[in-house]
């Protein structure tokens, strides 16, 4: 008799950053026995925050149960949070699913959905303190694992993230066998990759940068915490 797959489920939502799902994607994707699906609201193409649109398989409809959940970040987490079917979706089917999982802003939307209370979690640096809005303890990590409830931080851990992910469920051996597959092997030309590491000048332009969105964000999370504290 054949073992039933390992059903792996990928959050699309408008404005995404596409990082955050096809890092994780290219590597949970080759776990043996593992079937993936790109859920969205409904099958027309999602366009992730520079421009890339992507197709799902399944709506939220007809979504299969999943063993394990992702919700990746970006923009469109501002949206999303104050979206009640989205919220919906993520509570039925985190319900059942063996692991609960995000990537960067990704965990903001676990936070909405009251799935991460009394919780660690990572989250991109920018927007890490928000968690603490709804009943989540912030951490300053690549790869926080908390029970079922697995996050990574910014854009890049993602694929740190999957691997960690791999390893929890068959192994350090198929962890790094994929690692090697797709050569994994982090040499940054520059060591500006963390608020810590880079320089101030730097760290300013990205701050004023960032500043309409965290602005928006802010605002979004008051409106979500406050959804969240009156269910």
């Amino acid at each position: 008799m054949t073992a039933a797959p390992f059903r792996i489920g990928f959050l699309l939502f408008p404005r995404l950053t596409q990082l955050d799902f096809t890092g994780p994607f290219e590597i949970l994707s080759r776990m043996p026995e593992a079937e993936t699906h790109l859920v969205a609201k409904r099958l027309a193409p999602v366009a992730a925050e520079r421009g890339l649109q992507i197709l799902p398989t399944t709506s939220f409809a007809d979504c299969p149960p999943l063993d394990l959940i992702c919700v990746p970040g970006g923009a469109g987490v501002n949206a999303v949070i104050g979206d009640a079917e989205t919220l919906h979706f993520l509570r039925r089917m985190a319900a059942g699913a063996r692991y609960v999982t995000s990537v960067c802003t990704g965990s903001l939307v676990l936070g909405a959905a009251g799935l991460l209370r009394g919780r660690r979690a990572a989250c991109h640096w920018m927007s890490r303190e928000a968690l603490r809005a709804f009943g989540a303890e912030p951490a300053a990590e690549r790869v926080v694992i908390d029970g079922k409830f697995i996050s990574g931080g910014g854009v890049t851990a993602g694929i740190d993230f999957a691997l960690a992910v791999i390893d929890e469920i068959r192994g350090r051996e198929a962890a790094e066998t994929i690692q090697l597959m797709v050569e994994y092997d982090p040499q940054p030309p520059f060591e500006a990759g963390s608020p810590e590491r880079a320089s101030p000048a730097v760290l300013a332009r990205v701050r004023r940068f960032a500043e309409p969105m965290l602005r928006e964000r802010a605002a979004a999370v008051e409106r979500a915490a406050a959804a969240l504290a009156a269910d």
